[in-house]
């Protein structure tokens, strides 16, 4: 079963596990500098959540936190984010998540963005409403080269 709720201090720690995962940050492949330095973490969360256009939420699998999914921006270029931890991709648990978080969220379009090799992510977004709007070649911190990404959007 899942759930989403407002995110708690006591997730943190949970969320920078996820985040600093080698084998996922080069899934998702952009990532942050946030991705490996812990202060750099606490303070990028701190932002989001004192930032009232930001609707960021724990995932909860049988109550186990797992992840994390937010709405993030201007009205007009509003987007979605997600990171599920290793352990629990291939369950269903990212595409229920983010459905139900796009159920909050009233504004569309809403946009996402992926590596194009990362075809879990694109399913994801797929399964969700959000069709392929485009592609460009970005440069992914994570694997030190540059890379192919599509964008996505939910109208």
């Amino acid at each position: 079963m899942i759930e989403l709720r407002e995110i708690r201090d006591s997730d943190l720690p949970v969320f920078w596990e996820h985040f600093s995962d080698p084998v996922a940050q080069h899934v998702a492949a952009v990532t942050r500098p946030y991705h490996y330095d812990r202060a750099l973490f606490d303070a990028h969360f701190a932002r989001i959540l004192a930032d009232p256009e930001v609707l960021p939420r724990t995932v909860l699998a049988d109550g186990e936190v797992v992840g994390q999914v937010a709405v993030f921006g201007p009205q007009d270029e509003r987007g979605v984010t997600y990171w599920i931890a290793r352990p629990h991709w291939g369950r269903g648990i990212a595409t229920a998540a983010l459905a139900e978080l796009i159920a909050l969220e009233p504004t569309r379009p809403l946009f996402a963005h992926a590596a194009a090799d990362n075809t879990g992510s694109i399913r994801v977004l797929q399964k969700c409403g959000f069709v392929l709007t485009g592609r460009d070649t970005i440069f992914a911190e994570s694997r030190a080269a540059e890379i192919d990404e599509v964008s996505l959007t939910l109208t």
